[in-house]
């Protein structure tokens, strides 16, 4: 079988870099429908449309209304037709980042990704994540190509609450975690028709790991005062880069499929992505029997940057035997990633698996006030 790295066209960051977006749209556009939230486009709308109108490119302005769902991305489809758009630019969060690409994908447009928050690695990634109307996860769209360029200015990263790059951190610690369970299991990759990952990848994961755990403190400690510094720089490339390529090409887990889980709870639908799947990382660990230390280093990093260590930091507080069982069984549907792990996996290894993350998070926490 062959070996197979996917990436994004082009990847730009840094401070400013939002000034730059005409350049790179006029590669591939000649008129952008510019998608994202009402503080998104707040922030950047009026820099990209100045920027385009520099090259000549016209750029019409639509509100992206929340959840990455299939009548979402019908209702901008149109949207986008309308105006007799050829590219699309999506700025924001995961979701807005999301609905942007499953757009381009339908209408076969290109795709210019903005992130305004580095709170998960989707920007880079070839696929969108659809969610119901009520946001509760629906399924995964696997896109013709990635994006034709992502672009993060450092600056507004750093202007945005520092919980989203926190969340970022989150998604990004999955990266080593899920795709070494990948690389272990040697199961197909359906993020990339079941290809095999290249040595890059494996790399690229373990970089991922090793920038969190080096600089992921003091990044969150700039961006808490606004500051662009290397450890911001370096973890919104961890966050957006090198997650997102490792994580694509290296395959998704047991921590994404916990995730999923987790969306059927309605209490932990206030968390944020990243969040919900930092505590599936710890999940996991437990589900495949992997050290303590490994266990213990992963709740040193998360303790330190505030990332959820048990079931209470997510707002699942006295969870019933119900509720557990519900989200175990949700991990574990046809079509999960958790089943790219090196042996079978059943329901009730999920729910054990979760009860002593959970345990053992309210031990650490314990720990920690004594």
């Amino acid at each position: 079988m062959s070996r197979m790295l996917l990436a994004p066209g082009r990847y730009v960051q840094g401070v400013g870099a939002i000034k730059e977006i005409g350049l790179h749209t006029s590669r591939i556009g000649t008129c952008a429908l510019v998608i994202g939230g009402r503080t998104a486009l707040s922030l950047c709308g009026e820099d990209i449309t100045a920027s385009c109108a520099e090259k000549g490119i016209p750029c019409y302005l639509e509100f992206f209304q929340g959840v990455s769902s299939a009548q979402e991305i019908s209702r901008l489809s149109k949207v986008a037709a309308a105006h007799g758009a050829d590219i699309i630019i999506a700025l924001g969060g995961g979701a807005s980042i999301d609905a942007g690409k499953a757009v381009s994908h339908e209408m076969k447009l290109p795709v210019i990704i903005v992130p305004t928050v580095v709170s998960t690695d989707a920007p880079c990634s070839a696929l969108s994540v659809i969610y119901s109307e009520d946001g509760a996860f629906e399924r995964y769209l696997f896109l013709r190509k990635n994006p034709d360029c992502v672009l993060v200015d450092t600056a507004l990263v750093a202007n945005s609450p520092a919980k989203f790059l926190v969340a970022g951190m989150g998604d990004a610690l999955a990266t080593f975690w899920e795709s070494d369970t990948c690389f272990r299991s040697g199961k197909p990759n359906p993020l990339t028709g079941g290809a095999l990952p290249t040595l890059a990848t494996k790399a690229l994961a373990r970089l991922c790991y090793e920038t969190l755990l080096e600089y992921g403190l003091q990044a969150m400690l700039a961006v808490e005062r606004n500051a662009v510094t290397p450890a911001v720089e370096a973890i919104v490339e961890a966050n957006t880069l090198l997650s997102g390529l490792s994580s694509e090409n290296g395959g998704h887990a047991g921590a994404h499929s916990i995730h999923n889980g987790l969306t059927t709870l309605k209490v932990a639908g206030r968390k944020l992505h990243g969040e919900k799947v930092a505590f599936g990382v710890l999940a996991q660990l437990v589900l495949e029997g992997r050290p303590s230390c490994d266990i213990r280093e992963v709740q040193n990093f998360c303790s330190s940057v505030g990332l959820p260590l048990c079931l209470e930091d997510l707002d699942v507080i006295n969870p019933s035997p119900e509720e557990i069982r519900l989200v175990a069984a949700a991990a574990v549907a046809d079509g999960e990633t958790i089943h790219s792990t090196w042996f079978p996996v059943s329901a009730d290894m999920v729910e054990a698996a979760i009860l002593t993350a959970d345990a053992l998070g309210m031990r650490y926490k314990k720990a920690l006030r004594l």
